[in-house]
């Protein structure tokens, strides 16, 4: 009889310990698919957020230059433009335009990084350096028929050649961090 129960015992003991180490792989089997699970998702996530920023630079970036070249319609017109073209000194179109680059300016900056964000500073700087010079220049006495471009020919050219240099830099800039996070 003893040895019967010595027979179940040992029986009863091998069936737990081959559940019990059973049970161990098969948590430790789990727990590695758990991890690894976790790490795709990990991933996934950050492909998605790195994917939403490049999206958003993209806008802030093509939403600047698109404001620029607003203002840079309205900095022509003045140009060409008549003096007494009867705009309301302090604020007319190209204020408001000058406006919306500053705007553009301020998510460009949000979004970065720092060498773009110094890029469309300069261009913006170039912009009211100009609109300022614009200002300036037709508050002059002179022939209020003879537009600005004829009047001070040089200035306007050398406006144009700091517009495109600074327009091309900032683009120069930007087109190598959105291939990066592209």
């Amino acid at each position: 009889m003893q040895d019967t129960v010595a027979v179940a015992l040992i029986t009863a003991l091998s069936t737990l310990a081959a559940a019990a180490l059973t049970g161990l792989v098969g948590a430790f089997s789990t727990r590695r698919q758990l991890a690894h699970q976790l790490s795709l998702a990990r991933q996934e996530s950050a492909e998605r957020r790195a994917t939403r920023r490049d999206e958003l630079r993209r806008e802030a970036y093509v939403g600047f230059l698109s404001a620029c070249d607003r203002a840079y319609r309205r900095l022509d017109r003045r140009w060409v433009e008549p003096a007494g073209d009867g705009s309301t000194p302090g604020y007319d179109e190209t204020y408001a335009a000058m406006r919306a680059v500053d705007e553009a300016y301020n998510l460009v900056l949000l979004e970065g990084p720092a060498d773009v964000a110094a890029a469309a500073r300069s261009v913006q700087s170039s912009l009211t350096t100009e609109y300022a010079e614009q200002r300036r220049l037709g508050d002059e006495p002179g022939d209020a028929v003879v537009p600005l471009r004829e009047r001070h020919r040089e200035r306007w050219l050398a406006a144009i050649e700091v517009r495109t240099d600074r327009r091309v830099a900032y683009v120069d800039v930007t087109r190598p961090v959105l291939d990066r996070d592209g």
